[in-house]
């Protein structure tokens, strides 16, 4: 039986202890890390001049899903790296909420299989993300929000939106298509 998301978050919150490190929080989200850590970072990619930054984070947990690992491998430094309880208990009120909203819409439906699905997501949002190392100006906004589209759909396993963001994606590829096209012809090349 699946679990919803913001059932997993409201267990962290509940279990959480006085000082929560960021292996901690990769455990017991397990399988669901992927979703949360890709949503997160894609969030940061929103933001302006961040966008080449995010796109190589992004590389990290998109190469680990490519190669089949069950929850992304966190280097140790930042692992240990301590948020106290009531950090995490602002961050999650603020959270929860806007899952639970999106749950009514986001759910299982068209299935996948898991794996398969893991890993063609990963080689996507590699390739979104390196979309996002190229610096014209609001170039960030659709490939990071074709990247939480795919975030969600992965989170609920959900088929029919995995279709919609994997449609985002080609739009966002052929946009950043045209954009290096008009570069270089406008240069000369």
């Amino acid at each position: 039986m699946r679990v919803a998301t913001s059932n997993i978050l409201e267990g962290l919150l509940r279990d959480a202890p006085s000082d929560v490190t960021l292996e901690w929080i990769v455990a017991n989200l397990r399988e669901r890390s992927f979703g949360i850590v890709m949503l997160l970072i894609a969030l940061a990619g929103l933001v302006p001049g961040l966008s080449p930054v995010v796109g190589i984070l992004l590389a990290i947990p998109a190469i680990q899903m490519i190669l089949g690992r069950s929850e992304p491998l966190v280097p140790r430094r930042l692992a240990a790296r301590r948020i106290s309880r009531a950090r995490l208990r602002r961050i999650l009120k603020r959270l929860i909420p806007v899952v639970k909203r999106l749950e009514r819409f986001i759910r299982p439906r068209w299935t996948t299989p898991f794996e398969m699905t893991k890993r063609a997501v990963g080689f996507v949002i590699l390739l979104l993300g390196a979309t996002l190392l190229v610096p014209v100006p609001l170039s960030n906004i659709i490939p990071a929000l074709a990247i939480m589209l795919l975030a969600f759909a992965f989170l609920e396993e959900d088929g029919l939106l995995l279709c919609i963001a994997l449609a985002a994606a080609a739009v966002s590829f052929a946009i950043t298509g045209a954009a290096i096209w008009g570069t270089i012809e406008a240069s000369g090349l």
